[in-house]
């Protein structure tokens, strides 16, 4: 039986990538461009490109732009309260209502008015590496007496996967990250989210 469309689509992807022609980091071909040539479907152009994408071996935006991936490069967390060397990409900042497990983890009654912050954390070749979103009550600290973490395996959900480029459902780490005064109280919370592929993990 011949391969499918798709399947065609996602071999010839890859003989690109395998013999050279595409290097890492090369933009692909739009769907429609692509479908043009191999003389398929846009359907099928996506479907096969969305193959390789959750292989992970193209990666990107699926409504953009999508590249050859680069060889992911593999870091080990040792300090989850470490400061991050490199660049940081797009940021966000609001407002929201303690969940349960918020709460929890900042010692405040539910429902409690947050902020939240998120950052983007690139690799040197300014790649996206993970995200890290941070809670906290009031007037964010300045200082803390110790911080503590777990980890916990993760699935990317769909606005995680979409700012990494990366598909969802992808394994990641989560890891949950809370920062104390030397009362004890804690001033504020975190979650730090590395795709599985990129990330191992060994806390302290």
């Amino acid at each position: 039986m011949p391969p499918a469309p798709y399947q065609r689509v996602a071999a010839e992807i890859r003989r690109r990538i395998s013999s050279g022609e595409w290097a890492p980091g090369r933009q692909l071909p739009s769907q429609s461009a692509l479908a043009a040539e191999l003389k398929v479907t846009i359907a099928e152009a996506r479907r096969g490109m969305a193959v390789l994408r959750t292989a992970g071996e193209i990666e990107g935006r699926a409504r953009t732009r999508l590249f050859v991936a680069h060889p992911p490069a593999v870091r080990t967390l040792l300090d989850p309260d470490g400061a991050w060397p490199y660049p940081r990409g797009e940021g966000a900042t609001g407002s929201c209502r303690a969940d349960a497990d918020l709460a929890g983890r900042l010692d405040l009654p539910e429902r409690t008015r947050l902020r939240w912050h998120r950052e983007e954390m690139l690799d040197p070749d300014l790649r996206p590496s993970h995200l890290v979103t941070t809670w906290w009550a009031g007037e964010r600290a300045r200082a803390w007496h110790e911080c503590r973490a777990d980890a916990q395996l993760h699935h990317l959900t769909g606005p995680e996967a979409d700012q990494l480029g990366l598909p969802q459902g992808v394994p990641a780490w989560l890891i949950q990250r809370t920062r104390y005064a030397a009362s004890g109280r804690p001033v504020e919370t975190a979650d730090m989210v590395l795709p599985a592929d990129r990330w191992r993990v060994r806390l302290r």
